[in-house]
Formats: structure tokens, C-alpha cells, sequence
């Protein structure tokens, strides 16, 4: 009796894990974001599996769907956009599993910010430019950040910064950003990365806030900033390669 908390990527069919392929192909039942999910994840579920779209559903209605479909013997698949581990409501569900006296194992997947980063061919740490990357949101009708979790810190730090969930409030954030970042700093949009209608903007701080209102985004995108995201930048050469590396023979 358990349900299995899968990783659904960020939208394309093919990239799933072999085991979350297996796990939606065994499911009795499926509960999936209708939101941010490319429907063609769902081709992988067999003919007879039930499935129930959750962007409707409050979190004790999801609930109810995984506890009562474990108790009667099904197998039960919890979909998650991107990584179970980002913003994926787990730690509340998983919760209320625990309540019931219901298991349950989480299966990753392939996260919004990785697919994106893959799409514009950036990696986001680059030596002598970046080696840390901060995974955030801003607030709005979401929760409280936790304290001490201030952007303008985050961003005075160097790292680069992948913001999800804001795509809305686009221009006020350039413009607490700018200060820190300078307007030249930047800036890419990726939405629905590796789904039939993704779209990039390529912007700079100081111009990404009209690219995004132009293009009428609201929803389902990432922002990645930051100087290692430049097209032309100049960084180092990662140590671990260098030839002046001293190296151990295999027989050490």
C-alpha cells in the first residue's frame, strides 16, 4: 500500500526516467499537473489507467485520491512537473501519507532549470565567473519566503539565479535587481523547455520586462540571470581538466 511520487520532467515524452516510464506503464491510477504537463507524458499509461488532472483539486482532495486509491490494492502515481524535489507540494502530501498510514517513494526527474539551461546550451557555473547556482521564487499569491531568503542578497552573492514563479512580476524584479546586477547583465526566459510551444527570450535585465510583456507570458517559464549566461563571456577553464593538473596513474 503506497503511492510513488514521479518526476514527470519538464514536458516531453522522452524525457522521463526509464523507471518513471515503467512506473506510469504498471499505474492503476495518475494524478497529474493538467497545468504544466505535456499531455503526451500520459501516452506512457496504459489503456485502462485512471487518470486525474489536479490543477482543479485542493491539496486535500489530492490526498484523498492517493489514500483511498492505495487502500484498495492500485497502483498509485503522483505526477510532478520537473524534479519532486522543487516546489512540488511533496512535503505536505507526503505528510498527510504519513497520517494515513500510506508509503510511498519519490522517483526524480528531469528539473525546469536543467532542460532549460540544455535548450540555450549554457551551463550555469563557469569557472572565474560563477560556481553556485540559487534555485528561488519571488513572492506573491504563493507562501511566505523564509527568512533571511532576500533576492537582492541572493543576487549580490554572484551566483546565477534561476527564478521560478515569476514570470508576472518580470519588470518589478529587473528593477530591484538592476542596482545589484547592472542593466547588462543577462537575463534568459525559457518556457514550457522541451514541450511543443517552448519559446526563449534573450534579454539583459534592462530589457527582458518588455521582451516578456510583448510576448504575453503568464505562466510556465524559468528566469535564469546572471554573467555566466553570456554569449561572449570570457570565464576560466575548470581545474579538474587542466593539463597542469597533477594526475594519479591508475596503478596509485
Amino acid at each position: 500500500m503506497s503511492v510513488s511520487f514521479v518526476g514527470a520532467g519538464p514536458g516531453a515524452a522522452d524525457l522521463l526516467t526509464l523507471r518513471a516510464a515503467r512506473l506510469l506503464a504498471a499505474a492503476d491510477l495518475v494524478l497529474y499537473p493538467g497545468t504544466y504537463l505535456d499531455p503526451e507524458i500520459l501516452a506512457h499509461c496504459g489503456a485502462e489507467t485512471e487518470l486525474v488532472d489536479t490543477q482543479d483539486l485542493d491539496l486535500d482532495a489530492i490526498t484523498r485520491h492517493l489514500v483511498d486509491g492505495a487502500r484498495a490494492g492500485r497502483q498509485v502515481v503522483r505526477l510532478t512537473s520537473g524534479d519532486p524535489s522543487l516546489y512540488s507540494a511533496l512535503h505536505e502530501q507526503t505528510r498527510r501519507l504519513d497520517a494515513a498510514g500510506v508509503g510511498w517513494q519519490v522517483t526524480p526527474g528531469v528539473p525546469a532549470y536543467a532542460a532549460a539551461a540544455a535548450l540555450v546550451g549554457r551551463e550555469l557555473t563557469v569557472p572565474h565567473v560563477a560556481q553556485s547556482v540559487v534555485l528561488t521564487r519571488t513572492r506573491a499569491r504563493s507562501s511566505p519566503m523564509g527568512a533571511g531568503e532576500d533576492l537582492l542578497a541572493f543576487a549580490a552573492t554572484g551566483a546565477t539565479l534561476v527564478l521560478h514563479l515569476a514570470i508576472t512580476r518580470t519588470r518589478d524584479l529587473m528593477a530591484e535587481l538592476e542596482p545589484v546586477l547592472g542593466a547588462d547583465c543577462p537575463v534568459l526566459v525559457v518556457h514550457r523547455a522541451s514541450q511543443p510551444e517552448e519559446l526563449v527570450l534573450r534579454g539583459t535585465v534592462g530589457t527582458v520586462a518588455d521582451l516578456v510583456e510583448r510576448s504575453g507570458l503568464r505562466q510556465a517559464a524559468v528566469i535564469l540571470l546572471g554573467r555566466a549566461l553570456a554569449e561572449d563571456g570570457d570565464g576560466g577553464e575548470s581545474f579538474l581538466y587542466s593539463a597542469a593538473r597533477e594526475r594519479r596513474s591508475p596503478r596509485d
